[in-house]
């Protein structure tokens, strides 16, 4: 049975499928096609970290850092530059570790 995936997936894949002898097409895309490819993969490995259980929380925020590392070499970041600005904003605005949440605001 065919299923259609039409999404971006690791180099070894199409190595992988042959080795359990399925049968599959993939094609190399465009380099604007690529980035908006690494866009979704972004949020799908997003979804997928927020809803993982915690003995697989450590692989689904490895996936979310090899897309994040891919689309920083896709978009010709380097990780100094990222550190900074993470950095800049954990100044300005602060992190996490608080453990706020915002129940309202009023103007």
């Amino acid at each position: 049975m065919r299923k259609d995936y039409n999404k971006l997936v690791r180099d070894g894949i199409p190595e992988i499928l042959e080795s359990q002898q399925v049968k599959f097409v993939v094609e190399e895309m465009t380099q604007a096609e690529y980035c908006q490819a690494l866009r979704q993969k972004l949020i799908e490995e997003a979804q997928e970290a927020a809803e993982a259980v915690e003995t697989n929380l450590v692989t689904e925020l490895a996936d979310l850092c090899e897309v994040i590392d891919a689309m920083m070499e896709a978009y010709g970041i380097q990780r100094n530059q990222v550190l900074a600005c993470q950095m800049q904003r954990r100044i300005d605005r602060g992190a996490f570790s608080q453990k706020l949440r915002l129940l309202w605001t009023e103007t």
